[in-house]
């Protein structure tokens, strides 16, 4: 069920609208806060994303905001805007679980630095979004919270691992907020629920807490409504503050050029386009909607063209790397989950333990060196390749995912129109492809899919042209706009608020900022 966008409710604001009306003086932050804070209390019951809340400590924030600016203050980027935090994102003072049972009751005494950026350019933090468990897996389920559901259908998988944060936006619960992506992370859960995210060249958003100095993996970035919305919150997050320092891949930029994205005239663009990226499993569902996409894209667009892209064996590259991803990640960690009260549970892949992480890992312990040489080699004669294309093409589009959202209790779907899917990666592939390249990728929401769920496009663009990227990806969206099959899609909330959903009765435990009991 979907209505067409409105802002009835300030909740339902646009950021960069609801920042230019606070500045007006025609909206207050508290105004805004309660607004976000009543969706969440009328629709949460039924989708389950925002796991952690404080609403005080919220409130506070929002009146302080609201304070500095009747004294005449200088306000951040970001001044009384509520940002819903991925739970992977530390936040002091309140609980940061990483959807993980060891880390129930964690409250961590300092931001980690995507979060502190977003507190200095004076944001509102609404809460954490849920997660599988320590962000692995592309389904958003665990056992201490739940699962997520999708915000058109709760009982369909809102994608993952940035399920939350994309739900709570696709519901107006905030317009703003933070997640992260390995091997589609941000672009997933953004194409199945109609919101917007960035996967930018890997180095422009510092991760203070990567444990690999260079690669493709471990990138966070902004999720929005809006294209615009998410380059302003990635002029803030991009910043590179002291803490920036600490990630050998954060390379200099101007951040706040972000928020200023260059108009493009869509007529001159030229288009490349990809099914498959050259023979990657996509199911048929995909392909029909994707190819009547094309058909309306070409009608707007200078040229469009089918691309010579081959990434066929970019999932072999992605599972020997992802492996010494983890080997690198959870080598001094895994014990953790291999004693105490996780200890047969680990054994078992069950008791709350993401099999995934285990599957993984176990499978990394099994990798030799030399299989991760040939994976490196490869994965720049796949760069190279993919970026030639550029030199034909302003920017490479193909679905955002390979299947519609499935039944939430699935970790993955078993297969994909009779043909089995070999690992929880496999369905993946073309958003994990594109991280094995690692070239700057946009989610753009793309009108609904035949299930009525919605349908997602990823636009990839050269390295570094992420400001450029996100002006196409802007001016598409414009166009978007204006035919009613590809409009963004908003869920009804007031469906929404009558639902009963068994989302929550799984391993669920609380719903509130205190820790489970």
């Amino acid at each position: 069920m979907c209505h067409a966008p409105g802002m009835a409710e300030p909740c339902d604001l646009t950021a960069t609208r609801a920042r230019e009306l606070m500045a007006a003086g025609e909206l207050s932050a508290v105004d805004l806060l309660a607004s976000c804070l009543a969706r969440a209390d009328a629709t949460d019951s039924a989708v389950n994303a925002l796991v952690v809340r404080d609403d005080d400590a919220a409130m506070s924030t929002a009146q302080a905001s609201d304070d500095a600016r009747a004294r005449g203050e200088p306000m951040g980027p970001l001044a009384g805007l509520p940002v819903a935090i991925k739970d992977i994102q530390a936040t002091a003072g309140l609980t940061t679980t990483y959807g993980a049972v060891p880390f129930a009751r964690n409250v961590p005494t300092a931001d980690d630095g995507i979060v502190a950026r977003v507190r200095a350019a004076g944001a509102v933090i609404i809460g954490k979004t849920n997660t599988p468990e320590l962000s692995i897996g592309a389904n958003t389920v665990n056992r201490l919270f739940g699962a997520t559901g999708n915000p058109f259908e709760p009982s369909l998988t809102c994608g993952g691992s940035s399920g939350g944060s994309a739900v709570a936006l696709s519901c107006g619960m905030a317009p703003l907020a933070t997640g992260s992506d390995h091997g589609g992370s941000l672009r997933i859960p953004a194409s199945y629920c109609g919101v917007v995210a960035h996967r930018s060249t890997p180095g422009t958003v510092a991760h203070d807490e990567r444990t690999i100095g260079r690669t493709n993996y471990s990138v966070q970035g902004p999720m929005a409504r809006t294209v615009a919305d998410a380059a302003l919150l990635l002029s803030v997050i991009a910043g590179r503050d002291r803490a920036a320092r600490r990630d050998a891949m954060a390379f200099p930029l101007d951040a706040a050029a972000f928020a200023d994205l260059p108009e493009v005239d869509v007529a001159g663009l030229r288009v490349g386009v990809s099914a498959d990226l050259g023979g990657l499993l996509v199911s048929r569902a995909v392909r029909a909607v994707f190819e009547d996409r094309v058909e309306r894209l070409a009608g707007i667009v200078g040229s469009v063209d089918e691309a010579d892209i081959d990434l066929s064996d970019a999932l072999d590259v992605d599972w020997q790397l992802r492996s010494d991803i983890f080997a690198t990640n959870y080598h001094r960690s895994i014990h953790k989950f291999d004693s105490g009260t996780a200890g047969a549970a680990a054994q078992t892949s069950d008791g709350g333990f993401n099999p995934n992480i285990r599957a993984t890992y176990d499978e990394a312990l099994n990798t030799t060196v030399l299989d991760i040489a040939k994976a490196r080699r490869r994965q720049v004669e796949l760069y190279r390749a993919t970026d030639a294309l550029f030199d034909e093409f302003d920017v490479l589009i193909c679905p955002g995912v390979s299947v519609p959202p499935f039944d939430w209790h699935q970790l993955y779907p078993a297969e994909i129109d009779g043909q089995p899917v070999r690992n929880y990666m496999a369905w993946l592939g073309l958003s994990a492809a594109l991280t094995v390249v690692g070239h700057p990728t946009t989610a753009l929401p793309c009108g609904l899919d035949g299930q009525g769920t919605p349908f997602g496009l990823q636009i990839v663009g050269p390295s570094y042209s992420d400001r450029r990227l996100l002006g196409v990806a802007a001016a598409l969206e414009t166009a978007f706009a204006d035919d009613p099959v590809t409009a963004r899609p908003a869920p009804e909330v007031d469906w929404l608020a009558t639902v009963e959903t068994t989302c929550r009765t799984e391993g669920r435990l609380v719903h509130a900022s205190a820790p489970p009991q």
